[in-house]
């Protein structure tokens, strides 16, 4: 149950909890970076420029360490993150450890990822402030193969070979986390490849969900069939007896689907409107409610709206924040305001912690960097939330 007591205790201006593990040099720092990202017109120039500087070996890893890695990423290893992890734990918030390694092809670099997000697997059942594993299905098999699978255009017999590599590691990682007892998210990604992505997860849902929620599948709200998609893979769930895991977030990748739908003349799969993705994504935090003995859900959101919602919700059907089938998720050095008053206020809270080496990790950072900027509002609020800090620390 949750009480009224722990709704009016969340605050998520609350500064002096949102940044208790920040001396003021970190929160400085944070506030320069902040301003950095919210110049779009840097953030653009300053993509190029740091990948051609990283290409031809000038020293810049350094000031990247230092700066945009150090406030979104672990560490560049597992063990590297261990004193991250523990500063969050401190807090009673978990950690999805993301090994961040973005834009690879070939087999070799594939079962590297593999065996690394097994590396992440076991050490999760060591520590127990790891509350899930993570991939990203295109770090295990080429872009291209999925897209050709997703446009059902026949395989040669070596790409069949190829594809069946890919399902075996995907299965090696989510019977390892059903051994394990840890949960693992399957990351989304662009709509032309995500129909083959999403039949992988209900594959390994049926598999592994049999008798707890294991693997958990990721919506994007932000396109416009993602709802009737849950509610269908529910249905499916019910039918085969299976518990359904479910990430819901808004999306990434909104620029890349309009351009491509417009280019090949067809409907954009994204929303009309931010109102439509808001309703569609708070529609769905009410659906896996009303289900929440047969469905996990993770709410991956930095809308603090949508953050409030699910806990009100949770009230309304006496719902305690104990629950361990609901999660809050945010990434790290992002949105503290929430996922620092959620844990305080007894939610489960985990953070995205994505790792690796600084060169191999740009991609991923500058990506997160874009969306920033395009996220409306959402670098301002990072801002304003530093600048009351360091003026209730003055006073």
């Amino acid at each position: 149950m949750i009480s009224v007591h722990h709704l009016a205790k969340l605050d998520f201006n609350n500064t002096e909890i949102a940044f208790r593990n920040k001396s003021d040099e970190d929160l400085e720092k944070a506030y320069w970076l902040f301003k950095i990202v919210a110049s779009n017109t840097l953030i653009k120039i300053g993509t190029p420029l740091t990948n051609f500087a990283l290409k031809i070996g000038l020293p810049i890893q350094g000031i990247i360490r230092n700066t945009i890695y150090k406030q979104f990423c672990g560490g560049e290893s597992i063990e590297g993150c261990e004193p991250a992890i523990a500063e969050l734990g401190q807090a009673k918030v978990t950690t999805i450890l993301d090994y961040s390694v973005e834009g690879e092809e070939s087999e070799e670099s594939f079962n590297h990822t593999c065996a690394e997000i097994l590396r992440t697997v076991a050490y999760a059942q060591k520590n127990k402030l790891i509350s899930f594993c993570v991939f990203k299905p295109t770090g295990l098999g080429r872009f291209d193969l999925f897209a050709k699978v997703d446009a059902k255009q026949p395989l040669s017999d070596q790409e069949k070979m190829e594809f069946a590599r890919v399902y075996e590691r995907i299965d090696a990682i989510c019977g390892a986390c059903y051994k394990a007892d840890i949960r693992v998210l399957i990351d989304a990604e662009h709509s032309w490849i995500q129909d083959t992505i999403d039949d992988f997860a209900r594959e390994m849902m049926e598999k592994y969900n049999k008798e707890r929620v294991i693997v958990y599948n990721t919506y994007q709200l932000y396109r416009h069939d993602k709802f009737a998609s849950l509610q269908a893979d529910f249905a499916y769930a019910q039918t085969q007896n299976f518990y359904l895991g479910a990430k819901i977030v808004r999306g990434a990748y909104m620029e890349i689907e309009r351009d491509r739908a417009a280019e090949h003349g067809y409907r954009s799969p994204i929303q009309p409107n931010k109102e439509a993705s808001d309703r569609d994504y708070n529609e769905s935090i009410r659906f896996c409610l009303n289900h929440i003995n047969r469905i996990g859900l993770m709410a991956g959101t930095h809308n603090e709206e949508s953050a409030r919602l699910l806990t009100d919700e949770m009230a309304l059907r006496s719902i305690s924040p104990a629950n361990d089938h609901i999660f809050f998720a945010q990434l790290l050095g992002m949105s503290d305001n929430l996922s620092f008053n959620l844990a305080d206020a007894g939610f489960h809270v985990a953070k995205y912690m994505p790792y690796g080496p600084v060169k191999a990790v740009m991609p991923y950072l500058f990506r997160r960097a874009q969306e920033n900027t395009s996220v409306g509002g959402q670098t301002s609020r990072e801002l304003s939330l530093i600048v009351k800090e360091k003026a209730r620390r003055k006073s």
